[in-house]
């Protein structure tokens, strides 16, 4: 099953590509042709088609090694010339599960930060200094 959706997912961004690509042209078959011509750049039409496939082996092999360590690899990199602070809140805002989310945190910063939380306010206390009563 592992296999199936691996390669379904594979086939899937050529497609997709393919679709938008093929709508913003307008359907057309000489427009979809030109497209596919100026993606394959000075290899032509074919060139359009084998960087389709291209894209299709690459997003196999994406879809196989796994999005938590293709965002662990990439927050690793970034943790050498950016904040970590920077990068947990950029972590807190991204569009993944909270597992993800924890995962991804504890793995750029073994001591999360935390946000300090609001306790109850500390007490005033006013001291007055009286005079001796004599």
């Amino acid at each position: 099953m592992d296999e199936l959706i691996k390669k379904i997912a594979g086939l899937g961004l050529p497609g997709i590509l393919f679709v938008i690509a093929t709508a913003t042209s307008g359907g057309s078959v000489a427009a979809v042709v030109a497209m596919l011509s100026s993606l394959g750049g000075p290899l032509g039409l074919l060139g359009g088609l084998g960087l389709l496939g291209l894209v299709g082996a690459l997003a196999e092999y994406l879809a196989a090694f796994g999005t938590e360590n293709i965002l662990k690899l990439i927050y690793t990199e970034r943790s050498k010339t950016e904040s970590v602070r920077f990068l947990l809140k950029e972590i807190k805002e991204l569009p993944i599960t909270d597992e993800l989310k924890l995962k991804l945190k504890h793995h750029i910063s073994p001591v999360v930060i935390t946000e300090p939380e609001e306790g109850p306010t500390p007490k005033i206390i006013e001291i007055v200094d009286e005079e001796p009563v004599i």
